[in-house]
């Protein structure tokens, strides 16, 4: 049998799709589970983003497009940031990806070399080690507290700055914590990365999804080192349509685009028009927007107020739609207490083993708050106290 590259034989599996994996398959034998596990909105995406994709089809917009996106998306790409976030892009410094998830990676394979670090606040998403090391990076972790409400020091940032440093990551609101950054620790890590001449990657995907605090892109503060990293799939709820975008120096973004151009080419033709029509019908998308925050709050409350409750220590986020509950009443190792959950109180979660959160899991209150109770009941039931 050939052998498989090295490359991959090394690259760990997404816990994330491991344990939502576990849940469908207990779900398939009859059992019935509430999965807390993907970072995906319940919500039907917005009626007017809908009747674009039909246009789109009616039109026979089924064509190839240009490897970097249409020229419509990327000119309201542009203007969404002028008017939302007070920055200038041009199309030509815009990149549609298939999701943020290729656009990150792009970025990484367009500025790391072998041996380069990346520094990352944790926990972090699971993604950012795996496509660093495919990238032949290095990931630096830079651990935050949960009574710190898993914000970052600025100094510790700094502490993690060695020769090999290339870029900075950073994810606000975070996933896997809700934490929103404040402007002031977002500035002075954007400040970091321009005095070291570091690349700057804000992942910017839930800035949508604040409801305390205040949002800001690191690309406010340091433009010319910084890939905002952006797209469709959380605030439109257009997670299988696969639409992410990248802002950022041109140079950078046509390194992108000639590595999309020989790996998928253009994203998805039809759902490019969709959310051309979400970014440009602005008051219809804003009104969608405000009824899912409604709900996420709700959600939000009950679970933190319920898992702490119940004994598990869970920090109030600030934003998108999880929350990170420490698991160690139950098991003190994450991945045995997310099993137990599991197989005993059919309550799917993410362990927090690849976020870098030992000790802690990951519930996604991007679920109805019917799911909500019923796990809460299940947990409650599972460790023996009343929520």
């Amino acid at each position: 049998m050939p052998e498989l590259s090295e490359a991959l034989k090394k690259l760990k599996a997404s816990s994330t799709v491991a344990f939502n994996t576990k849940a469908k398959e207990l779900q398939r034998s009859g059992v019935d589970v509430v999965a807390m596990t993907a970072g995906e909105p319940d919500f039907a995406p917005p009626e007017h983003v809908l009747a674009a994709a039909h246009e789109a089809i009616d039109k026979g917009l089924t064509k190839y497009t240009p490897a970097e996106g249409t020229a419509e998306l990327r000119e309201a790409v542009c203007e969404k940031f002028r008017r939302e976030n007070g920055l200038s892009y041009t199309p030509a410094q815009i990149s549609v990806g298939t999701g943020g998830k290729q656009v990150l990676y792009n970025g990484f394979m367009a500025v790391l070399n072998p041996g380069d670090e990346v520094i990352v606040p944790a926990p972090y998403w699971v993604s950012y080690p795996a496509q660093v090391q495919l990238a032949g990076g290095v990931t630096v972790a830079v651990p935050t507290r949960p009574e710190d409400g898993f914000v970052p020091s600025v100094e510790a940032v700094r502490e993690a700055i060695t020769p090999r440093t290339k870029v900075i990551v950073l994810n606000s609101p975070s996933n896997p914590t809700g934490a929103v950054y404040p402007p002031e620790v977002v500035r002075g890590i954007a400040e970091l990365a321009a005095e070291h001449d570091l690349w700057l990657f804000s992942d910017d995907l839930y800035e949508h999804l604040v409801y305390e605090g205040e949002f800001v892109s690191g690309a406010a503060f340091a433009p010319e080192h910084t890939l905002i990293i952006h797209g469709a799939s959380k605030a439109y709820a257009l997670t299988g349509w696969r639409i992410g975008y990248g802002a950022g120096p041109e140079r950078l973004i046509k390194a992108m685009s000639k590595l999309q151009g020989q790996v998928t080419s253009n994203a998805n033709a039809i759902a490019q028009y969709a959310v051309t029509a979400a970014l440009n019908e602005v008051e219809k998308t804003a009104a969608f927007i405000a009824m899912t925050k409604r709900a996420y709050v709700a959600r939000r409350d009950r679970l933190v107020e319920g898992l702490n409750r119940l004994g598990l220590h869970t920090p109030k986020p600030q934003g998108a739609f999880y929350v990170m509950s420490d698991l160690t009443p139950i098991h003190p190792d994450e991945t045995e207490a997310a099993t137990l959950l599991l197989e005993k109180a059919h309550v799917a979660v993410v362990p927090g083993t690849d976020f870098e959160a030992p000790g802690q899991a990951r519930f996604s209150y991007a679920t109805s708050m019917e799911n909500i109770e019923k796990a809460l009941e299940r947990l409650g039931a599972f460790v023996g106290a009343s929520v």
